[in-house]
């Protein structure tokens, strides 16, 4: 799966995702009894994706530290669960591995 090749393109990620988390979360308010299960999931993926965020705002941010925490929390679901788990997943390994190279890219 390809990774962001620039910052800019890994903050665009970023941002979309946030932008997926509160899309879901309007659903799940719109529609509590059926879609309330997933409340806690969209809890731990935004605190997640907002620490990555906060961090590199302020510069202190650092690539190739493991997993971030919301993976434990998307591993066993589904895209029906979690529709954006593909661009969570790209996220996730453009932050353990750095960004992509040319090299990668051929």
């Amino acid at each position: 799966m390809r990774r962001a090749r620039t910052v800019e393109e890994y903050v665009a990620w970023l941002k979309d995702a946030l932008y997926e988390v509160e899309d879901m979360r309007a659903s799940i308010e719109y529609d509590e009894e059926g879609m309330g299960a997933m409340k806690p999931y969209i809890e731990e993926i935004e605190s997640s994706l907002k620490g990555v965020f906060e961090l590199m705002e302020s510069g202190d941010y650092c690539w190739n530290t493991g997993d971030l925490s919301y993976v434990a929390v998307i591993r066993d679901l589904d895209e029906s669960v979690v529709p954006f788990r593909q661009l969570l997943i790209r996220i996730n390994d453009t932050h353990k591995n750095g960004l992509e190279t040319e090299e990668e890219q051929e």
